[in-house]
């Protein structure tokens, strides 16, 4: 639910102040096994499966890194215009929790693989760069399952399937004044780290996951105010309600005269409120130092110009071509560029229609609402792109109507079949012959003397009510463009 922050602060007070948020995101990288062993990274496989002795911390396992995690690391700091290091080292993050059966996570700290990138962000119609201080690469942790905590019996589930699972921390700088430039950030992140191919982002599986520091000082100080760390943010729309809420909180609490206390709080979303959960940990409390069974990682110019060439298009630079070689416009292209699956089925069915525009109405248009209505992505099109760029084809070939393709798009997306396929069976094709033609006009001239007359007096616009009486005839397989000739040649006449 949201919580009514005029609840808690006045917007005249509120205006007074700014916040400064910084974000931490996980992104779960989409390679097929974890990043220190060959143990399967799938999702949904039963609890305490997919281990070994290394994913679960057993006295003498080493772990041996993944490659391909590195060269998606690398791909994702590029593609958020960070400098990918040349040497960087893992170490070791010392705390316990039930579900790390290690005793302590494998990160990396003063070494990362990344720094120094940003992101270009639009709010309100302006553009503004947000700063990356950092991409790490990581281990996850495992997965606590709790039951039964709303009564008296109690019960923790622990699943370490997830257990060395390969993740990048992207870490901002604190330059987000609102939570809507936090939406956006996440929303631009997203994107690009599926274009670039390194994380699906499901946020239901927890591929994404984000926790937000965030202060609030007067505007115009220079001084940052206290910091508080809030976690468990598990989708874009929480974590504006979230940031919203804990602005309005932290403002409440200076104007009570109160002082903001350095911690973590959780975000409960039935409440849509923010809950002190424990006073905020420092860098020294984990105890850092170097993982002594991994050597640093040293990325050569030669492997790193290896994964820049095998980057693909990335969604900024495909949305200024589609607008600029396409055609399209700016809200088309900003549809179409949401995902790079969207992306890629548009610009197959627009290079098989040869028509970039229409591609675009039916992609966004018949396209997007019968997936809604099914409940479907752009992955599982029944219809795939080269099938709905062939109905085009046939329609701007004049080969059947847009209204007879209207109604045979239907039939695609229920059967997967191809338009040609319905067409020939069902005997769909657009009537162009003159002398098949004369006889359907003929026939609505008899049937409707009265609109003849009409139109003779001079009302020529009841032709369109003769067009429509001739269409309905042929099943709306009559050529409209040949119908239209043929019926005011015989009206003129």
């Amino acid at each position: 639910m949201s919580f009514d922050v005029e609840a808690l602060v006045a917007p005249e007070v509120l205006s007074k102040y700014e916040a400064v948020i910084g974000l931490e995101v996980h992104v779960q990288l989409a390679t097929q096994t974890k990043i220190f062993c060959r143990c399967q990274t799938s999702f949904g496989a039963p609890p305490n499966t997919n281990v070994c002795p290394v994913c679960l911390g057993m006295p003498g396992a080493l772990p041996v890194l993944n490659r391909e995690a590195v060269e998606m690391a690398m791909a994702a700091s590029l593609a958020l215009n960070c400098r990918v290091n040349p040497v960087s080292r893992f170490a070791r993050k010392n705390y316990f929790y039930p579900d790390l059966p290690k005793g302590y996570q494998i990160s990396q700290y003063d070494q990362p693989v990344a720094e120094h990138g940003w992101v270009d962000v639009e709010v309100a119609g302006e553009t503004k760069r947000l700063g990356i201080t950092r991409v790490h690469m990581e281990d996850d942790a495992g997965k606590s399952i709790h039951e039964g905590f709303k009564d008296s019996a109690r019960f923790t589930y622990i699943d370490l399937n997830r257990t060395g699972t390969p993740l990048i921390e992207i870490v901002t700088e604190p330059e987000m004044r609102s939570s809507d430039e936090a939406h956006e950030f996440l929303t631009v992140l997203k994107q690009t780290m599926q274009f670039v191919n390194v994380s699906t982002c499901d946020m239901e599986k927890g591929h994404l996951r984000c926790d937000a520091n965030v202060s609030v000082r007067l505007k115009g100080a220079g001084k940052l105010g206290t910091k508080v760390e809030v976690k468990n943010l598990n989708s874009f729309r929480f974590v504006k309600m979230a940031l919203d809420y804990e602005i309005a909180r932290q403002v409440a609490v200076i104007e009570g005269g109160g002082t903001i206390v350095q911690e973590t709080r959780l975000y409960d979303s039935e409440t849509g409120e923010t809950e002190g959960m424990r006073s905020k940990e420092q860098a020294h409390d984990y105890r850092y130092f170097p993982e002594p069974d991994l050597v640093p990682l040293r990325i050569s110019d030669e492997w790193l110009n290896r994964v820049k060439s095998s980057m693909p298009e990335l969604p900024a630079v495909r949305r200024a071509r589609f607008i600029n070689d396409l055609g399209l416009r700016e809200y088309d292209a900003q549809v179409l560029t949401a995902s790079r699956d969207i992306a890629d089925y548009f610009e197959i069915v627009a290079a098989r229609a040869g028509d970039a525009r229409l591609a675009a109405n039916w992609v966004m248009g018949d396209l997007a609402g019968a997936l809604k209505a099914a409940g479907k992505e752009i992955a599982g099109s029944p219809v795939s792109a080269e099938h709905l760029g062939d109905l085009l084809v046939r329609m701007n070939q004049g080969e059947i109507s847009g209204k007879l393709a209207k109604e045979i798009f239907p039939k695609m997306f229920e059967s997967g079949e191809a338009a040609g396929t319905i067409i020939e069976r069902e005997g769909l094709k657009q009537i162009s012959d003159s002398g098949a033609l004369e006889k359907v006009v003929d026939e609505v001239l008899r049937s409707n003397p009265k609109q003849v007359e009409q139109y003779k007096g001079g009302k020529t616009t009841v032709i369109g009510y003769l067009v429509g009486q001739a269409m309905k005839a042929t099943r709306g397989q009559a050529n409209p463009q040949a119908l239209n000739k043929l019926l005011k040649q015989k009206l003129d006449a």
